[in-house]
């Protein structure tokens, strides 16, 4: 492994930026991007929800165009596809927590004090009388000297845990202070961290603190699901998933603590500083009893791919999500298809016209897999899927690029980067927006942790580097009104559209901007794909210890093809 390293050390960033001989034959084509998300936002694709007629006609409507465009398939079997089984689970809307005190009984109800679901299948969420633990951030990191658990006994008990990491409202003098890369989100921040850390340390279920400036949405977005679950479908859910998890509203956990003496706003001072430990909530005592509906679902991601010429078990990916959320309630305009355009159709728009600019190219030497994820609206499913049950290995990954969502307000002076600074890929996105004369903005505002929200995550935590290009990352520098333009386009689509019935395709769009967006991916994808190059993480991270561990796949994918090239 060391010998492979340094060889790695050894290739500079220059030889793998020397940009292919051959110049494309073709640019993307804004015509196309458009024509592509008018189709699979219509109402004909319903919405475009997993296990609804409209994704049998979304997987049809891509294999049809990926086959169209010449390309091979890339899924299970030799087959377009990947079967991705999945748990569906439904709460009921009058489901309730109760929990009892020496000072009273709280009761918590779905879509008011609580957003409560459960990710197992079982006929019934029962438990009663629960003990309930305060566990701070619920972070457990000793790479960080962190550790929010120091060994609390949490079996069969609740976890109430805080919102974002322990460096997001800390002040210098806190043990927690630039611990956690300040205001920048990390993984710890996330809420399906804090289950996963639960489960992991026992726990039967978990209450999280429901913060706007934390989660980044307001209570609102928290209560959407309406107690709605899905999961892929695991072999033994109760040792991966909680009995119930939930959000708890910011208003109820105060009168939690108040119900056993305890001052919410001064503990969650005490969990930024040294000697911190889990606080019992004594006295409080849980109950949540309620049936559940539960089904399975099977789902699918499309795969595809253009082989490799001289070194196709090594590969590149270009991903978008396909999925939406199918139909809902009806809005004040009687409208009930949520299509999704521009989350994620165009995404998806793409994802196809970089496969057809790279098939009508010379073959590249890597093969490049292009993938369209399922589920990914209810947790990053599809690519999760695929990452524990990878077609190709994930060793022999040198990227994964992920388009979710792609700006229509037109031409930018920029591209801005969500996570910046975690891996070699920023320097292959820098010198691409230069080739466009554009500079990279780094995410205005990371503590929202969009970094650990799309599809990329599920393979960057299996050490594949990923890239992640999301037009509702911040407000991109246009060069018709500026960056104040570009916030604009941003809050108007996250505040009217986001998720909801009019994200819709309009004819009105200027996709010159979402055209550049797609070219960057296009540019390192063929850059990637043509050299011999392996983008590596930062120092420091927890991916590149993952990545770093697969190294000898890499070493000997690389003797093979010497050994072939020595025989020729």
């Amino acid at each position: 492994m060391r010998r492979f390293a340094a060889g790695l050390a050894l290739m500079s960033l220059a030889a793998a930026f020397t940009a292919p001989a051959a110049p494309l034959p073709e640019r993307i084509d804004a015509a196309r991007l458009s024509e592509i998300t008018r189709v699979l936002a219509s109402d004909e694709f319903e919405g475009r929800a997993p296990g609804s007629a409209g994704e049998q006609r979304t997987i049809d409507y891509l294999i049809a165009e990926f086959r169209a465009l010449g390309l091979q398939p890339a899924g299970e079997h030799g087959s377009w596809t990947q079967r991705v089984p999945l748990l569906h689970t439904q709460a009921p809307a009058d489901a309730r927590i109760t929990v009892h005190s020496s000072r009273g009984s709280l009761d918590w109800r779905q879509g008011q004090e609580i957003a409560t679901l459960t990710l197992r299948p079982v006929d019934r969420v029962q438990l009663t009388d629960a003990e309930l633990v305060f566990v701070g951030y619920g972070v457990t990191a000793p790479e960080r000297n962190w550790d929010d658990y120091r060994g609390s006994d949490m079996r069969g008990k609740v976890a109430v845990i805080l919102i974002n990491d322990p460096d997001f409202e800390a002040v210098p003098g806190d043990a927690a202070y630039g611990r956690f890369d300040g205001n920048a989100a990390t993984y710890y921040a996330r809420w399906t961290y804090k289950y996963e850390e639960a489960v992991r340390h026992g726990a039967i279920g978990a209450l999280v603190v429901h913060e706007t400036a934390g989660a980044g949405y307001p209570w609102s977005t928290a209560i959407a699901a309406n107690g709605e679950g899905y999961d892929i479908v695991r072999t033994d859910p109760a040792a991966e998933k909680l009995l119930f998890q939930s959000w708890l509203a910011r208003d109820a956990a105060i009168q939690l603590f108040r119900s056993a003496g305890l001052d919410f706003e001064a503990l969650k001072v005490a969990a930024r500083r040294t000697g911190f430990k889990p606080v019992p909530i004594a006295g409080a005592r849980l109950s949540i009893d309620h049936p559940l509906q539960h089904s399975r679902i099977e789902s699918r991601n499309v795969l595809a791919q253009i082989k490799g010429s001289k070194r196709p078990a090594e590969s590149v990916m270009v991903a978008a999500h396909w999925d939406a959320y199918g139909i809902g309630a009806p809005d004040a305009d009687g409208r009930r298809i949520r299509p999704g355009a521009i989350d994620d159709a165009i995404g998806v728009a793409g994802v196809l016209e970089v496969a057809r600019v790279l098939r009508n190219a010379a073959r590249p030497q890597r093969s490049v897999i292009f993938a369209a994820w399922t589920a990914e609206e209810r947790g990053l499913l599809g690519s999760e899927y695929y990452a524990v049950n990878p077609v190709q290995p994930l060793a022999t990954m040198a990227a994964n690029l992920t388009i979710d969502v792609l700006q229509t307000a037109g031409p930018a002076r920029d591209v801005v980067l969500i996570g910046a600074g975690q891996s070699e890929l920023d320097d292959y996105l820098a010198q691409a927006a230069a080739s466009q004369q554009r500079t990279v903005t780094p995410d205005a505002k990371p503590e929202r942790a969009l970094a650990f929200r799309a599809d990329h995550f599920s393979l960057a935590k299996r050490g594949v580097p990923a890239l992640l290009l999301m037009g509702i990352g911040g407000g991109v520098d246009l060069i018709n009104g500026g960056r104040t333009a570009g916030d604009r386009f941003v809050s108007d689509y996250t505040t009217r559209c986001y998720h909801k019935t009019c994200d819709q395709w309009s004819n009105d769009w200027d996709l010159r901007g979402a055209v550049q967006d797609v070219e960057l991916v296009l540019t390192i994808a063929r850059q990637l794909a043509n050299s011999r190059a392996w983008p590596r993480w930062r120092e420091g991270l927890s991916f590149k210890t993952v990545r770093d561990e697969s190294a000898p796949a890499r070493e000997r994918a690389a003797g093979a093809h010497k050994n072939r090239a020595t025989s020729q």
